[in-house]
């Protein structure tokens, strides 16, 4: 049966996340996201993709491939940033226990610093 938004249910992974840069208090557009999963050759990419015009990403990922284990968020964020960014990229890794839970992990960032936390 189809989503809400017309695609199939068996490509949901419930995982997202936001970036917010904290000095314009704009959301932070257009930066690459990678999720990578973690299984015993190492990371691997599950799914990619660019931050909307609200700083937000929402992954279309096949069932079989979310389930608990490892997780790990790669922010590209050098080209948003620019040459005087401080960190070109941000890797936030985390545990997917229950993996019909949704997991919203934002990131709020600047050119000399960034937090993140499990959002809802």
């Amino acid at each position: 049966m189809p989503s809400a938004d017309g695609t199939a249910a068996e490509f949901h992974a419930k995982i997202s996340t936001h970036i917010l840069d904290t000095v314009s208090g704009e959301p932070a557009r257009d930066v690459y996201v990678r999720l990578e999963r973690r299984d015993t050759d190492g990371w691997r990419t599950i799914a990619e993709g660019r931050t909307d015009d609200d700083g937000r990403l929402r992954y279309r990922v096949p069932l079989h491939e979310w389930q608990a284990g490892g997780y790990r968020l790669f922010f590209y964020v050098e080209p948003y940033l620019g040459d005087d960014g401080f960190f070109p990229e941000v890797t936030v890794a985390f545990h997917v226990r229950d993996p019909d839970r949704h997991y919203h992990v934002p990131l709020l960032l600047s050119r000399y610093g960034y937090t993140t936390y499990r959002g809802s």
